[in-house]
């Protein structure tokens, strides 16, 4: 008997010391697992370098993108938009993706094919790809920045603090033969498009969009024909207006659907939203609420 229990109490203490040894490398490779993620934190915080075809490869697909690309806007030129679409897809595809500016100019084609169709929604989307590329290799300016922060388009020259990938990317643009001008020209022409489309889609929140894109065309560094130039400031003319209207429209649709909700959610207890009168206050623009037990009409 005493045996057994010898044995019962070796084998409890054998269990435990399996169960604190297990839990003590659960720990240590938890802890281990965290300073591993602690030491590599640092480095994803810079953005991945684009790997590069050798230049002679590179070369060639960019020939290749240029010959699809030049197919698509005979494509276009015919009126077949859908058909130049495809095109300007092919193009995409060979083209090496760390050549931001081609890779701009067949999103901003897209888009264009898109307005001609009146699909609204695909321009803003494509005209939106194309100016995130663009981004990546000028980013704009700060909506808040100061005069003396503006833009100078003549000065082609002076770039600070510059990190890897955004050096790799401008020489690529260098190396085929792009200047910053040719960013900014091309950053006007898709804004004008995605403002177009989002002024087309209408709705409060693209109207707003659209708002701000006129806006940000009617500064510099943005260079305007005298017709783009006419066209964004009718624009600003009636765009306020038009997001008046559309906001009021959609805040009372809004309502509406919340006053079906309310009367479903009240009406097992013999009361409506029309218990509730909503004033809105002039002055802030808040609204105060009173609880009238027999509105009227009941």
């Amino acid at each position: 008997m005493a045996e057994a229990q010898a044995d019962v109490s070796e084998r409890r203490h054998s269990l435990l010391s399996v169960d604190w040894t297990s839990k003590h490398k659960h720990i240590n490779h938890c802890m281990s697992s965290l300073e591993m993620t602690d030491t590599r934190a640092a480095p994803l915080e810079q953005s991945a370098l684009p790997e590069l075809f050798p230049l002679e490869e590179e070369t060639k697909l960019l020939s290749e993108s240029h010959t699809e690309k030049a197919l698509a806007n005979k494509t276009f030129t015919a009126g077949e938009y859908n058909g130049a679409i495809q095109g300007y897809e092919k193009a995409l595809a060979v083209c090496p993706t760390y050549l931001e500016y081609d890779i701009a100019v067949l999103h901003s084609n897209i888009a264009a094919c898109h307005l001609k169709l009146a699909d609204w929604k695909e321009a803003v989307a494509s005209a939106t790809k194309a100016l995130g590329a663009l981004d990546r290799l000028d980013p704009p300016p700060p909506k808040d920045a100061t005069n003396s922060q503006e833009v100078n388009i003549e000065d082609k020259g002076t770039i600070t603090e510059l990190d890897d990938t955004k050096e790799l990317l401008l020489s690529a643009l260098t190396r085929t033969n792009h200047t910053f001008n040719d960013v900014y020209i091309l950053r006007t022409k898709a804004l004008l498009r995605r403002a177009k489309a989002r002024h087309s889609v209408s709705g409060w929140s693209s109207l707003q969009a659209a708002l701000e894109d006129y806006t940000t065309l009617s500064k510099p560094p943005h260079r305007l024909s005298s017709l783009d130039q006419k066209a964004v400031q009718a624009a600003l003319r009636i765009l306020p207006a038009q997001l008046e209207q559309a906001k009021n429209t959609e805040m009372a649709d809004m309502m509406g659907k919340l006053k079906q909700l309310g009367n479903g959610i009240l009406k097992p207890f013999g009361l409506s939203t029309d218990n509730f009168q909503f004033n809105k206050d002039e002055k802030s623009g808040g609204y105060s609420m009173n609880f009238n037990q027999s509105p009227k009409g009941r």
